[in-house]
């Protein structure tokens, strides 16, 4: 079987594969109720035909565009970054196209002009990468009916969210540096007014406290390897100090430096964990023992509940939460 002459339809495409077309589009729209063996059939139809959907027809047809706007911080922080790299990759096998707007600060203006602007590209639906509080202004004055959930957002808000169970993974951390034998764990935090840095200090200190622990003060900084640099050189003078939790695995790459140049060794003298897992992090000396978040799982979940509302059914849960996996390496061990 060749290609059809011309530029090839979606009728063509569904006389290939033996079904309807109604089944091609929803394969295209990425419907769950369709057979892996028929939506195999119909993907090796259209990449044999080179068929490439006409989305403009197809919004003037279902009055739906196929396009999701996200707005998100322009920056390389390793979690929103691979949120949005995630979610790209869920949305583009669903059909859809993403196109995203970064903002450099997160503040009402910027976040009011980037929805202003998506909402002006007639977009499916919006998603909003939503680290801080002060985003959520401006999400609010969305009109009601515009399909939008936020990911990393205010779990007190009633839009629907996803996020990560960052006081989940903070517990397990801590948890696993106590049972190493460690009498109590220091804290190096992310910027205050982050929701990933608040719940994950709430998981360490409640982890402390459900084991009898004495809960040391925190030991602020932001997110860069410079600034767990800084925190690790007080900390390294500290002998009391042998078990740390960094709120992400930059800050514990600065706090490696910093032990290791006051004479410190990890894991010998003082474990660490830290939380991201990216991908240098089973590189480091010694390799990090860290929180593995499951990106891929709040990009699907950001995204059904998207399709939930652009196909204009109620939204049940409007909460989803993935839960962090510890990946042990050997940043940790028992003091001596």
């Amino acid at each position: 079987m060749g290609k059809t002459s011309g530029v090839p339809a979606m009728a063509d495409v569904a006389r290939l594969a033996g079904v309807s077309h109604q089944t091609v589009s929803r394969v295209l729209n990425g419907h769950p109720y369709v057979q892996e063996r028929t939506r195999l059939r119909v993907q090796a139809a259209i990449e044999e035909l080179g068929y490439r959907p006409n989305r403009v027809a197809r919004a003037l047809v279902t009055g739906r565009s196929q396009l999701i706007g996200v707005v998100a911080q322009n920056t390389t922080l390793c979690g929103p970054a691979s949120l949005l790299v995630a979610f790209e990759k869920v949305a583009s096998a669903a059909g859809f196209v993403v196109t995203t707007h970064r903002v450099n600060v997160l503040h009402h203006a910027s976040i009011a002009k980037a929805l202003e602007r998506h909402r002006d590209q007639w977009v499916a639906g919006i998603v909003v990468i939503a680290p801080t509080a002060s985003v959520h202004d401006a999400v609010d004055a969305v009109p009601p009916g515009v399909p939008l959930v936020m990911v990393d957002g205010d779990s007190e808000r009633s839009t629907p969210l996803v996020t990560i169970d960052q006081e989940a993974g903070a517990v397990a951390a801590t948890e696993h540096l106590l049972e190493a034998g460690h009498r109590t764990v220091w804290h190096v935090s992310g910027p205050p007014d982050w929701f990933d840095s608040a719940g994950r200090i709430k998981g360490w200190r409640s982890a402390l406290e459900a084991a009898g622990a004495e809960v040391p003060p925190v030991v602020p900084a932001d997110w860069s390897a410079a600034s767990g640099y800084r925190a690790g050189q007080m900390l390294a003078r500290m002998p009391e100090v042998t078990a740390i939790f960094a709120a992400n695995d930059h800050l514990a790459l600065g706090i490696l430096r910093a032990m290791s140049e006051h004479g410190r060794r990890v894991p010998q003298d003082v474990s660490v964990v830290g939380f991201d897992d990216v991908p240098e992090a089973a590189y480091f000396i010694p390799p990090l023992t860290t929180i593995r978040p499951d990106f891929d799982a709040v990009a699907r979940d950001a995204l059904d509940l998207l399709m939930t509302q652009i196909e204009g059914n109620p939204v049940g849960d409007t909460r989803r939460t993935s839960i962090p996996t510890l990946i042990p390496r050997n940043s940790v061990r028992r003091p001596r």
